[in-house]
């Protein structure tokens, strides 16, 4: 674990999202070129969107060089490639850490947020996880106004499951995305950092955690909490921005490093040739790069 954190703490690059689970695989795959009307089953789907992440992470231009991590759904931490698991594949042909997306979705809207749904079975999912030599996890909440009751909750949630997940060996990656259609945003972000700051205070002496946040309205808004010696590394998502919106916005935003999904994938079709589609991901993974080691 020591290499593993060492890399995730100082290494030079950013986290790719391929986490995609059954509610956003349909529009990821009709992104990349694979309507509907080619699969007939959730099974079929599924094992379209591993296909494409295989395609990925086998691209001769996904290297440790500039992605020190790959955020992965439940279900591909549990396919292979080429004969290894994933999450063993990343490591022991890539030198790329694993996260596991561990929440089951949203819950319905209620104070302006939704938290996570309940998650059956998470224990045994951290075993296994562990068994298949993951770093950390990672799990969504979504905060749309600057309501502090709802936020609070959101941030409560999250720090009670983080702490079992540490409890496990594992750095847990805590996700309270703000929209970025939210009307008070920046209000909804200063209310977010105090929260995260009151139950940091209180988080059992050596347990380490990750944020993955929403990029801040106000430029290095977080770089306070980049500071705390319980916080691995603080990364953004994406949001729904382009990838050249959102790498505009990263890249003023100092020490701050990329988690991208779709803005990582937009751009790949499935029939891209594959000099096309490497050449394709190089160009996304090195302006994801450059925003994220400004």
């Amino acid at each position: 674990m020591d290499e593993k954190f060492e890399i995730m703490k100082n290494g030079k690059g950013f986290i790719a999202a391929l986490d995609q689970s059954g509610g956003s695989s349909g529009k990821t795959l009709r992104l990349y070129g694979i309507g509907e009307d080619q699969y007939s089953t959730d099974e079929e789907m599924f094992n379209l969107i591993h296909e494409m992440r295989a395609r990925v992470i086998k691209s001769n231009s996904f290297t440790s060089d500039k992605i020190l991590g790959v955020i992965l759904f439940e279900k591909t931490m549990n396919n292979m490639i080429d004969g290894e698991y994933t999450s063993e594949y990343l490591w022991n042909n890539k030198h790329i850490l694993s996260f596991l997306k561990v929440d089951k979705g949203l819950a319905d809207e209620e104070d302006d947020v939704q938290v996570m749904k309940d998650i059956p079975g998470l224990e045994e999912t951290l075993k296994q996880a562990v068994s298949h030599g993951v770093f950390g996890t990672k799990m969504r909440s979504v905060i749309k106004r600057a309501n502090p009751e709802g936020i609070r909750k959101v941030v409560k949630q999250q720090f009670e499951i983080a702490n079992l997940i540490a409890s496990f060996g594992l750095i847990p990656i805590i996700e309270p995305e703000v929209s970025i259609d939210a009307p008070d945003k920046e209000e909804c972000e200063r209310i977010l950092k105090e929260e995260v700051k009151d139950f940091l205070h209180i988080l059992p002496e050596g347990t380490k955690v990750m944020f993955k946040f929403t990029i801040p309205t106000v430029d290095n808004f977080y770089a306070d909490l980049m500071e705390d010696e319980k916080v691995v590394r603080i990364v953004a998502l994406s949001g729904g921005y382009t990838c050249a919106d959102a790498c505009d916005r990263l890249a003023r935003n100092h020490g701050m490093i990329a988690s991208f999904s779709r803005a990582l994938l937009e751009s790949l079709r499935v029939t891209d040739t594959e000099e096309e589609f490497d050449n394709k991901l190089k160009d996304a993974i090195d302006m994801i790069y450059d925003a994220s080691i400004k």
